[in-house]
């Protein structure tokens, strides 16, 4: 890969937004020069473009702390990493709960993963494509900063006559009672791993409020990646992010769609999360911004650091954290192609629903 010499573009709050070359999209882990970020692989796509650079918009982006790298690390690859350098190899945070697990355990200097091995100070934002929910606390030690919108929906593979358009009923009878015939095509429903934020999600959008009440047997044995088409066989349907699909399809993320016209993104309720065609597909207000299908997307972070007044205040990841600046992670200004939200765009997402953080978890 050819890389042009770095051009600082915006330095705001200590943070770097830098030019750099990245026609395709990289997937292999980084070298962590300065903060590491786990968790969904929703937001992956997307958080490598910002943090190792891309040229997807058609101008150069690259997001720095202080013109050193930020680490982040695929939700799935080899079992283990090593966050940073001469730190211990532990478990790969595979999706949002898992990153949130890995960050909790790095802030209170805990054991995480198997074998257990003691991960302080190694993990310093989690990637969460879902909200702190029922761990939400106003004296939270840890803070959801929102990120970006996302909508679920769900990838199928069949006949788009019974499966294109399932409804939020269908599905929740999918979902509860197992496999089921639609028009003339038998379904089986699919179920992303146990940590997957969108999985979370999206039973909850349809209906079934825990896993406990999945009805599916293998809602407690599932070890499926999220967003990968490749999972599906005829007949079946697996919950799948609406951007990481727009991502895909638009060829700026791995792709996993096959080629054969048989396996599509439905339209819950006959809503598309999209419009355009080819590799020029574009998020969908309309589902997007409705009931129960849209979401926002986080990233976390220990509050203590980002806060102004704390001993452990590091202002160069409040400046990431901080989506006013041009130059943060959490930034959705999309009015030139060198800002943050035109490249979340690209990879499928639209701006968050609102710009206020939320606190949650206490030790």
């Amino acid at each position: 890969m050819k890389i042009k010499k770095p051009l600082i573009l915006g330095i705001v709050a200590g943070i770097a937004l830098s030019s750099a070359v990245a026609v395709t999209p990289a997937f292999a882990d980084p070298v962590a020069g300065s903060y590491v970020a786990v968790g969904s692989d929703t937001l992956d796509a997307s958080m490598n473009a910002l943090t190792n650079g891309t040229s997807a918009t058609g101008a150069s982006v690259r997001i720095t702390a202080n013109g050193v790298p930020v680490g982040s690390f695929d939700a799935f690859g080899s079992a283990t990493i090593q966050a940073k350098s001469n730190g211990p190899y532990f478990t790969r945070p595979s999706g949002s709960g898992a990153g949130v697990n890995a960050l909790l355990a790095s802030a209170q200097g805990l054991t995480y993963g198997s074998p257990a091995v003691n991960i302080g100070g190694q993990v310093d934002i989690a990637r969460s494509s879902s909200g702190p929910g029922a761990n939400a606390n106003a004296n939270g030690k840890l803070i959801y900063v929102p990120y970006a919108r996302d909508a679920v929906a769900y990838a199928y593979y069949g006949p788009a006559a019974d499966l294109g358009s399932l409804t939020t009923a269908q599905l929740k009878d999918l979902y509860t009672n197992g496999p089921t015939t639609i028009g003339g095509t038998l379904v089986t429903p699919l179920i992303p791993q146990a940590s997957s934020g969108t999985r979370k999600f999206f039973l909850s959008a349809i209906g079934v409020s825990t896993d406990a009440t999945c009805g599916m047997s293998t809602c407690a044995t599932s070890t499926l990646p999220e967003n990968d088409a490749t999972v599906l066989t005829p007949g079946t349907i697996i919950p799948f992010s609406a951007a990481n699909w727009i991502a895909q399809a638009n060829r700026v993320a791995q792709n996993t769609i096959p080629a054969s016209g048989n396996v599509a993104l439905g339209a819950p309720n006959g809503v598309a999360a999209f419009t355009g065609s080819g590799t020029s597909l574009v998020p969908s207000a309309t589902f997007y911004n409705a009931a129960p299908y849209g979401r926002d997307t986080y990233l976390v972070v220990e509050y203590a650091r980002i806060d102004a007044t704390s001993a452990t205040y590091d202002p160069t990841l409040a400046g990431l954290m901080n989506s006013a600046s041009a130059g943060s992670l959490t930034n959705f200004s999309a009015t030139l192609p060198s800002q943050p939200g035109s490249v979340k765009k690209k990879y499928g997402f639209l701006a968050p629903s609102t710009t206020t953080p939320q606190r949650a978890y206490t030790w």
